[in-house]
């Protein structure tokens, strides 16, 4: 281990990079608003308890991937693995359900497991989320999934695919999970050792397990569909004729589960042709019972989470969503002593209008500040030559045709909307 390396499972997002997720963080805050979420932003780390009893504790994330630690007040303390979680608890800590209902929320943020590290897959990643509480309406599970829909077509994204599927609820399920156990018991021996671990405390993460031996097992495994109450079933249906209705596109997979105990009824995800084994783009579903287990009055609610890493590596690979590299509006250039002076008043004058404005602050030549200002994609180099300054005037030119103007410092505000029009 040294200085300078990173933990492993982590990244830095610089120069070059970061405009990217500048503009997905743009096209996220478009979305929220034009169907009515407002931001919310909860603590990185939370009460491992909220964890342990929202997710649950027979998960692979509660179980192997959080990142707990004690704090100075022997506390357990967790960095938090998902955002669902934290923003019941601040809806019910805020009494946010106390006003007009539904209540629409968003989250943008790190996110924080252990696992092993791969393309998209991080120890620490960033998740955009949003939450709706205070409604049961079917609607509200196709809006969850058209909403993420919208950004990746507003990025420009295509090959992904929805996927739906009903898990039931508390009423329904357990008559299912004993089929399950059932069906998988003969076979124990050909399923891998997380899923005999899981048989008879999580049936339904069976039906999500990725190891090749299990797989043929899988095959067989029951649905859940004739388990369904006639709510569960009643609701399912309508879901599906929403999305019918609003022509979305979907596939019908009666093994998606989600890894989170705290979902009923509707769960759905994304996956992108991109990104091979792990294809995930973003999941979600509804979760009518998470409000009341983390304390608060009975509430239903549906939300969804997207991977920003795994988003931007399947925009990356069909080329889509490109930041232009950005330069200033101006790059001012002086002599040294009086010149640089008065370029340092009117750089700060610059910027006082928003304006992006650099000047040298190496002493190098005037040719060396002229390459400068042409590497960095300055539209403008102000040059401040003594002659000049002495009359108050300074040279402008456009660094894109080489025309040249002087301009008069008196008229700075008009200097201003020059540069400032150039780079609209």
């Amino acid at each position: 281990m040294t200085l300078t390396t990173r933990p492993r499972g982590t990244n830095d997002i610089g120069p070059g990079q970061i405009e990217l997720w500048h503009k997905l963080e743009e096209k996220i805050r478009q979305v929220t608003s034009a169907y009515g979420y407002q931001e919310l932003r909860t603590p990185i780390f939370e009460h491992t308890e909220l964890f342990q009893r929202g997710i649950g504790e027979a998960t692979d994330i509660v179980e192997k991937e959080m990142y707990t630690f004690l704090d100075k007040g022997k506390r357990s303390l967790t960095l938090r693995p998902e955002g669902t979680a934290p923003v019941v608890r601040a809806f019910v800590e805020g009494k946010l359900g106390a006003g007009s209902l539904p209540v629409k929320l968003y989250y943008y943020g790190p996110m924080f497991r252990y696992e092993r590290p791969q393309a998209g897959r991080y120890r620490q990643f960033t998740q955009f989320g949003f939450e709706v509480f205070g409604s049961q309406d079917p609607l509200l599970d196709v809006e969850a999934i058209m909403l993420p829909l919208e950004l990746y077509k507003s990025c420009g994204l295509s090959g992904f695919e929805v996927q739906i599927n009903t898990i039931g609820c508390p009423a329904c399920r357990p008559s299912y999970r004993q089929e399950l156990v059932e069906y998988f018991e003969p076979q124990v021996e050909k399923l891998c050792a997380s899923c005999r671990d899981r048989l008879h405390r999580n049936p339904m993460r069976l039906l999500d397990c990725k190891v090749e031996s299990c797989q043929e097992v899988l095959s067989g495994a029951p649905q859940i569909t004739r388990h369904l109450c006639e709510e569960c079933s009643e609701h399912f249906a309508q879901v599906v004729d929403y999305l019918d209705a609003l022509g979305v596109d979907y596939k019908l997979n009666h093994r998606l589960v989600r890894g989170f105990d705290y979902y009923t009824k509707t769960v759905f995800e994304v996956t992108s042709s991109e990104l091979g084994a792990q294809n995930a783009i973003g999941a979600g579903g509804r979760y009518d019972g998470l409000v009341e287990e983390l304390g608060g009055k009975p509430t239903p609610a549906v939300g969804f989470a997207v991977g920003v890493e795994r988003l931007l590596l399947a925009l990356q690979g069909q080329d889509k969503l490109k930041a232009e590299a950005a330069g200033p509006h101006a790059y001012l250039i002086h002599f040294g002593g009086s010149t640089k002076r008065r370029a340092a008043e009117v750089a700060y004058f610059l910027r006082s209008q928003g304006l992006w404005a650099e000047l040298d602050y190496l002493d190098r030549s005037i040719k060396a500040q002229m390459k400068a200002a042409n590497k960095l994609s300055s539209k403008y180099a102000m040059i401040f030559g003594e002659e000049e300054l002495g009359r108050n005037r300074v040279i402008l030119r456009n660094m894109r045709d080489g025309h040249e103007q002087e301009m008069d410092l008196q008229e700075l505000e008009q200097l201003a909307k020059i540069i400032g029009e150039c780079g609209q």
